[in-house]
């Protein structure tokens, strides 16, 4: 599965089925009826993308709209979410984080205090597990997904890991600095309004 396949799939899950329990489902029955191959290779493209998005800037981005941190395993989630954001988005957002900013799914949020996110907390974990259920209920091999992270694990035998994030870290909560780097997030999602 290249990239192409890879955005057709998200794109069609994310006009075919809505809120992340129904996603999950279509996405896992959808994978589930392709060869083993796409299956695994669905993983590939997903952990390179997320590859991509590991950036200090993402990083302050996503402290930003949880009100000034954002733990290793929470931005994990975001950048899943914001694969499922769709290609443009996500594009757009790896380059440029502020323009998340422009996203239904942030502005929904802007104002709001995140004990009232609920299912529109920006993070899905859930679709890291996707294609290795998938997997699981095309092979019919039930051993904890290790056939499947081999499968994974080869495919990405040649690519390079990524231990440490891209860029330079800084400090969100300097409102100076965030105001400069990301004007629109620092806008609607000001630390001291954060519950």
């Amino acid at each position: 599965m290249d990239n192409d396949s890879f955005w057709k799939i998200i794109e069609e899950c994310r006009s075919k089925a809505h809120g992340r329990a129904e996603r999950l489902a279509w996405l896992k029955d959808e994978l589930a009826r392709r060869p083993v191959k796409e299956i695994v290779g669905f993983q590939v493209c997903l952990d390179r993308l997320c590859e991509q998005a590991f950036t200090w800037d993402l990083w302050a981005a996503a402290e930003r709209i949880f009100g000034g941190w954002c733990s290793d395993d929470g931005f994990c989630y975001f950048r899943l979410w914001a694969v499922g954001l769709g290609q443009a988005t996500f594009e757009r957002a790896v380059q440029d984080p502020d323009t998340l900013a422009e996203a239904p799914e942030v502005r929904r949020l802007a104002g709001q205090p995140r004990g009232g996110w609920g299912d529109h907390w920006p993070e899905w974990e859930e679709l890291d597990y996707v294609a290795a259920e998938a997997y699981e209920q095309a092979t019919q091999v039930s051993d904890e997904f290790a056939t499947f992270y081999e499968a994974v694990d080869a495919l990405q035998s040649d690519d390079e890991v990524v231990r440490d994030p891209l860029g330079k870290r800084w400090d969100v909560r300097d409102e100076v600095e965030a105001s400069r780097r990301l004007p629109q997030l620092s806008s609607r999602f000001p630390i001291t309004m954060q519950p």
